[in-house]
């Protein structure tokens, strides 16, 4: 049988936001918003771009992502233009697309807003002038690319219609776009031109060359006001203050930033290393000494420019990893902070509140102090990547709160969170620390839940503990070495009673944490990663074979298997109250598995694979990681603000591909989605029935107040009873009074004592009420519903009025008293509205118990109820027997 197509998403997480990512290698947009008197910047983030206010570096808005990575980033006062592939798109609100662009052949990779136009260059050389509001092209223009490659444009200050462009040969030309008119051509100065910028002076122009030289060229005489040459390589930005200090800033692949003294015509400053990768856009705020710079090492920086000496010095930045994350955990217990370990040799911590609240953690270093002083310039000083780290916050505010092994290193390094630095121990076995042999290195390290210890597991098979605070080794599992093999895991449980070791020699082994003995060993298929869930109990084990077993530490049993997986198994991650387990493989799926039913309940796929995984300590979000990607995404798990059906996926089950959160294109029409059967996205209505089970029996929904006071009725009245009586009118009214509500009564008691004689027989008058009518006509069509129904509605003083007016006296009858017999009677039979039975049938009683006694018909109803009643009363008594007789074995039993 064909394997069915799966659904679109994910039944369980939707994609919200991604964190850690700020820049590539566009450069970026400045602007100036008139109306907050505010300067904006705007970087591209692969499909979309960010927004951000540059008093705070804060995220303003993400604009919708367009369906290819941008390739080129333009502004002006009103719109965003980002040009990908060759179709270029202006957007407003820096947020939604308004205009369209279409007409290049080739990729877009020059972009310039013109006034009412905009002008676009592929890398065909064609450049197109479009129109900006009717979206009609302009003007049109092919350069031929053995003479002029174009490579840069500008528009000239005060240089009305006129453009100036740059080419790959090194020669510039000057053109009117309104006339179509070649004005100048510059020969160049042998050298391909990277860089075109207008200085504060008019006619003046900045031209940087690939070969690092900038010149300072007068375009109107044409002539070369001054040259600077910078030994880093092409020039990759250039900019001016505009501030009244002349100085020039230019920018390089190597990241370092050049300050020219325009006056002195001589190198001023340099900002060495200001960015780990080429400079891929540098802007001087106008009017203020601040310089924005961005590069592809995902880093955004502004520095200011106010000490002696020209020095920039940092004032406010965004950083992420410049290389991708490779391990992922959420840290503390507001599930609000991600610490994410990279191939950059950096620890983060990103917030998914604010980026304000994300730092750095730095590099790991072999020096701590040397490299301090270096300002870790010196890439020899710095450690290999982190591969994995275990953090706990109960004594992070003490000492270090965090344990990382790093590649293929030996020691393990201790890190601190609150102060966001790398610790100030090393911690390795005594015995190799004088030499160790070559290829030892730590594989898996775990810090215990009270914050005091740390266990290291060697490729060597040593696990050996320590105390993270002092650094004093604690002692090791094993006579010699815990495994034969390489230890792939670590963990301790929640007490600090047990330690679980997993090796490469297919052995769980359990060991006691105190005294380092061994409890028991597990064989099994060679383990590569495990993961204890404290809370539960729950181990889970990811084996070579793709496949995943949960064991129970205390009964130290699988509990169950789970297969599905084509690929290594990369990460693992348990939901916060232990039900569900999370597992990301290399086949770029991740399935959601539910471990009381044993099912696979949710999957979902992706173009790159996950490496790492975590799910929130609150369990809002789920976070991952992807093979070459720079950022950190959140999923919102929506069982937390929506009913979710879950059902378990067929074995054959083929998820489609889903987007990265920001990454997400238009929604297509539900109608072309596939959809498999007992699969579809289409929420299971449930309703709940009225009655659960046929032993059971069902409360009203009804407020306390409305029955459980009708026995003490009399009582609540004579204690609400006025001191003093009402005073009658002096006059009869003309009218016979009523009673206030919705059926008119006369009131018997608004009659004078002197008119005795005059007094109308109310028994003639008297008009039966709703309730009463409604019970005469339940015994011939035997549907007690509709009385029910409105005495449900009355209050508890009406229902008793409407009880003693059940007898012949009060204007009933015996037929009456019996179908109200009977009313109770049916309630009793469906179980429904159970403490209203009681309620009613007991003040029934205590009014008119003498009058029942003395009528065969009543006294056979009761009898007849009594029966049922018991009956009822028993069944209870039964389940209320069973459910206490668990109740105390369970608590006998934790006891």
């Amino acid at each position: 049988m064909a394997a069915e197509k799966g659904r679109r998403g994910s039944v369980l997480f939707t994609g919200y936001r991604s964190v850690g990512i700020y820049s590539n290698h566009i450069p970026h947009v400045v602007r100036y918003h008139k109306k907050h008197k505010e300067f904006y910047l705007v970087t591209a983030v692969g499909n979309s771009f960010l927004t951000y206010n540059v008093n705070k570096l804060g995220q303003v808005a993400v604009s919708n992502a367009l369906p290819e990575s941008i390739n080129c980033l333009a502004a002006d006062r009103m719109l965003v233009f980002a040009s990908h592939g060759n179709i270029l798109r202006a957007f407003a609100r820096n947020k939604e697309v308004v205009h369209t662009y279409k007409g290049h052949e080739a990729e877009i990779h020059l972009v310039l807003p013109f006034g009412d136009h905009v002008v676009s260059i592929d890398t065909s050389n064609t450049l197109i002038i479009w129109d900006t509001q009717s979206e009609e092209e302009y003007l049109q223009l092919k350069f031929d690319k053995t003479n002029f490659t174009v490579s840069a444009i500008m528009h000239p200050s005060t240089y009305l219609n006129k453009i100036l462009l740059g080419s790959q040969q090194g020669s510039l030309q000057l053109w009117n776009i309104k006339t179509n008119k070649l004005l100048f051509t510059f020969p160049g100065w042998e050298s391909g031109v990277t860089v075109l910028q207008q200085a504060p002076a008019v006619d003046v122009v900045a031209v940087g060359l690939t070969s690092g030289k900038i010149i300072l060229h007068n375009i109107k005489f044409d002539e070369t006001l001054m040259t600077f040459q910078q030994d880093w390589g092409p020039i990759t930005g250039i900019s001016f203050r505009t501030d009244g200090h002349p100085v020039m800033a230019a920018g390089s692949p190597l990241g370092h930033i050049g300050l020219w003294d325009l006056e002195d015509k001589k190198l001023m400053n340099q900002m060495r290393h200001a960015h780990a990768t080429a400079i891929a856009g540098l802007t001087f705020v106008h009017g203020e000494p601040l310089l924005i710079t961005n590069g592809a090492d995902n880093a955004i920086r502004v520095w200011i420019f106010d000490g002696p000496g020209g020095q920039g010095r940092l004032l406010r930045f965004r950083v992420g990893h410049s290389a991708p994350p490779t391990f992922i955990r959420h840290h503390g217990h507001d599930g609000k902070m991600v610490l994410s370990a990279g191939q950059d040799g950096t620890l983060h911590s990103f917030s998914t509140v604010h980026d304000r609240l994300s730092k750095s953690l730095g590099h790991g270093s072999v020096d701590k102090a040397k490299s301090k002083k270096l300002g870790l310039r010196c890439h020899s000083l710095r450690l290999p990547p982190i591969v994995s780290f275990a953090a706990e916050v109960a004594r992070q505010s003490d000492w270090d709160g965090i344990i990382a092994c790093h590649q293929n290193s030996l020691a393990c390094t201790t890190w601190n969170f609150v102060r966001s630095t790398m610790g100030a121990h090393k911690l390795k076995p005594p015995e190799l620390n004088k030499g160790a042999p070559r290829g030892i290195h730590a594989t898996a390290v775990e810090i215990t839940s009270c914050g005091n210890f740390v266990v290291i597991g060697l490729s060597r098979g040593d696990v050996d503990v320590y105390n993270i605070q002092s650094a004093i080794h604690r002692g090791h599992y094993g006579k010699d070495r815990a495994h034969e093999g390489s230890v792939r895991g670590v963990v301790v449980d929640g007490l600090n009673q047990m330690t679980i070791t997993a090796g490469s020699d297919k052995l769980i082994k359990f060991w006691k944490f105190k005294t380092k003995e061994l409890i028991q060993t597990i064989s099994l298929s060679s383990p590569t990663s495990i993961l204890l869930h404290r809370e539960s109990g729950m181990l889970a084990i990811a084996l070579d074979d793709f496949g995943i077993n949960v064991l129970d530490i205390e009964t130290r049993k699988i509990v169950r298997k789970f297969t599905g997986h084509n690929g290594k198994i990369n990460d693992m991650t348990f939901s916060p109250d232990g039900r569900w387990l999370m597992t990301t493989s290399m086949d770029c799926t991740i399935k959601v598995w539910d471990l009381p039913s044993g099912c696979l309940i949710d999957c979902f796929l992706f173009d790159s694979a996950a490496v790492s995984l975590s799910m929130s300590p609150t369990g809002d979000f789920l976070a991952t990681a992807h093979v070459d990607d720079l950022g950190i995404y959140l999923w919102s798990n929506k069982s937390l603000f929506s009913m979710i059906s879950l059902r378990p996926l067929p074995a054959n089950y083929e998820p489609t591909a889903v987007m990265l959160p920001g990454m997400t294109d238009e929604i297509e029409d539900e109608d072309t989605l596939p959809e498999i059967e007992g699969c579809s996205d289409d929420m299971m209505e449930y309703e709940s029935p009225e009655q659960l089970g046929e032993q059971l029996v069902t409360l009203s929904l009804l407020p306390e107040s409305r029955w459980k006071n009708l026995l003490n009725l009399d009582v609540i009245k004579r204690r609400n009873k006025p001191k003093e009586p009402p005073k009658l009118p002096k006059s009869a009214p003309f009218f016979i009074p009523t009673l206030p509500g919705l059926v008119p009564r006369f009131a018997s008691n608004a009659q004078d004592d002197s008119q005795k004689s005059k007094i109308v027989n109310l028994g003639v008058l008297e008009q039966k009420s709703l309730f009463c009518v409604q019970l005469q006509e339940a015994i011939e069509n035997q549907n007690y519903d509709i009385p029910l129904k409105t005495i449900k509605e009355m209050g508890p003083s009406a229902i008793d009025a409407e009880l003693r007016n059940l007898v012949p006296e009060g204007g009933g009858s015996v037929e009456v008293m019996q179908s109200f017999l009977k009313m109770i009677g049916s309630m009793l039979a469906t179980k429904r509205d159970f403490e209203l039975a009681q309620a009613y049938l007991a003040l029934f009683l205590k009014l008119h118990l003498r009058f029942i006694s003395s009528e065969p018909r009543l006294v056979e109803e009761v009898s007849t109820l009594s029966a049922s009643l018991q009956e009822t009363w028993l069944n209870l008594q039964t389940l209320f027997n069973q459910s206490l007789c668990v109740l105390n074995y369970m608590k006998s039993a934790l006891l």
